[in-house]
């Protein structure tokens, strides 16, 4: 009886795994709406920041995911899975798009135009809109940034220079010579000004009517002009006209021209001689190979947080003959394909075993007077594991710390990676002989992975057997913290 209450407890257990396992991957999984859908590809000259099974968007919307990214003719390959009910025509567009500040892409498709042909599986989106990268944006920079010293030295050189100065007074000087000329030919005409008026009289006495008609206009005429050069201001002052409001006007200009020309022949000197900040970035090399360099190491930085992965591990497994549950929680760091590095932390039934040495000087006469205790101080603390792992093909080796020990471990990928073969080598020092644990795992479902294995097995009295389920995931919201998190 007591063995069918064992087995039918660990049958419940499985049972109750199986489907919460199921439940937490329909709820992480970003792929599965796809999963019967159909596939297209883009062809991209580059794409960086686009990572494999990320979403793919319409208006803001996921409508599919990035099933594969490799390289075809001297371009990144991107296989699209989409949703079956989102159709695709012959003349849809494809955008890498920024997704956050950190420089984080996604893809964004636009459909096309419906009535068109409808793309089938394995079709090819070939209108592709490349977005501008940093470089070219800082490149652009640079271009203004010659520009616009190349008018600023050409300014210098026209109006800052003496000869400019000296252009400018002569052409004042001219102004004023016109005006004085203008002047003398007033008095020197005022005889005849004279004659004409008394030619004028005499026209009037003979023609008055006509005359005061005329008179009339000129008065009109003159009103105007009185108005253009003076207007009556409060209290019977004139206030200027606006001809005199004109050419005050001219000449507070002039007065600011000049100063202005001062002060941009101050400038240009200062840039001539390198003195201040714009000054220093057109002499001091040393300074534009320092805002270079760190223009590089952002973009590197950039593009190393871009094609980071960080996989989070949540697993569980029961062991037969203990009948206890150990769990892990593991935290991938992925830079690149061929390697990553991993944090985990472990709560293992066995709990955390240490070895003290204890010297003990002893006044009892039935001990020796002086003798050594060897203690072995086991505790419910968690073990924790940080290890760096390099694949080298199907293999992958790691080592480090493995559950608080030193350790070292062997992985056999098969089958496109669905396959998996643990090998791990740890607890040095802890018993005799060192634990060494195999196990197996196999993806029977997208991110859902089935253990099974042996614990210890150099040790017959701790040997053990698990069966247990591992959920892996991408989270794409941890790395973008990550840039922020608090240093220790």
């Amino acid at each position: 009886m007591g063995r069918f209450t064992t087995a039918a407890k660990v049958g419940f257990f499985a049972a109750v795994m199986v489907v919460a396992g199921f439940l937490i991957w329909r709820f992480v999984n970003k792929t599965a709406a796809s999963r019967n859908g159909y596939t297209v590809y883009v062809l991209l000259d580059d794409a960086t920041g686009i990572a494999k099974h990320s979403q793919v968007k319409i208006a803001g919307i996921p409508v599919g995911n990035i099933d594969d990214v490799r390289l075809e003719g001297g371009k990144a390959r991107i296989d699209i899975k989409m949703n079956p009910d989102v159709p695709l025509f012959d003349d849809a567009a494809v955008a890498k798009q920024s997704s956050s500040l950190l420089g984080e892409y996604f893809l964004a498709i636009a459909p096309g135009t419906d009535g068109k042909p409808q793309l089938e599986d394995g079709d090819r989106i070939k209108n592709v809109i490349e977005a501008a990268t940093t470089d070219e944006i800082l490149k652009d920079v640079r271009d203004i940034a010659k520009k616009v010293k190349i008018v600023a030295d050409s300014l210098a050189a026209t109006v800052g220079s003496d000869q400019g100065k000296d252009n400018i007074k002569e052409t004042l000087k001219n102004l004023a010579s016109v005006t004085d000329q203008l002047n003398k030919t007033v008095k020197e005409n005022r005889a005849s000004i004279r004659n004409i008026l008394t030619n004028v009289e005499g026209i009037t006495s003979k023609g008055a009517p006509q005359v005061d008609a005329i008179l009339k206009d000129v008065r009109a005429v003159t009103t105007e002009v009185r108005k253009l050069t003076s207007t009556a201001g409060k209290d019977g002052k004139q206030d200027p006209g606006e001809i005199r409001q004109i050419i005050s006007k001219l000449n507070k200009a002039s007065s600011s021209l000049e100063r202005s020309l001062d002060n941009i022949d101050t400038v240009s000197g200062r840039l001539a001689r390198g003195e201040g900040t714009l000054g220093r970035l057109t002499k001091d090399e040393k300074l534009i190979n320092e805002i270079e360099g760190i223009t590089e190491d952002v973009g590197d930085f950039v593009g190393g947080i871009n094609r980071l992965q960080t996989i989070v591990g949540l697993r569980t497994d029961y062991q037969f003959l203990s009948s206890t549950v150990k769990s892990y929680v593991e935290l991938r760091l992925q830079p690149r394909e061929d390697k990553y590095y991993s944090i985990e932390i472990v709560n293992d039934p066995r709990g955390l075993t240490r070895y003290e040495q204890v010297d003990v000087d002893s006044t009892n006469p039935n001990d020796p007077a002086h003798y050594r205790e060897i203690r072995t101080v086991t505790t419910n603390a968690f073990r924790f594991s940080l290890q760096f792992a390099q694949r080298f093909g199907p293999l992958t080796g790691r080592f480090g710390i493995k559950e608080s020990t030193g350790g070292v471990g062997l992985d056999l990928a098969l089958f496109d990676d669905r396959f998996e073969l643990r090998q791990d080598l740890f607890g040095f020092g802890e018993v005799i002989r060192p634990r060494w644990r195999i196990g197996l795992g196999y993806e029977f479902i997208t991110r859902l992975w089935l253990m099974g294995g042996v614990d210890d097995l150099l040790n017959p009295d701790r040997r053990d057997y698990f069966v247990g389920l591992n959920l892996m995931f991408n989270d794409e919201d941890l790395k973008s913290i990550l840039p922020f998190a608090p240093a220790p």
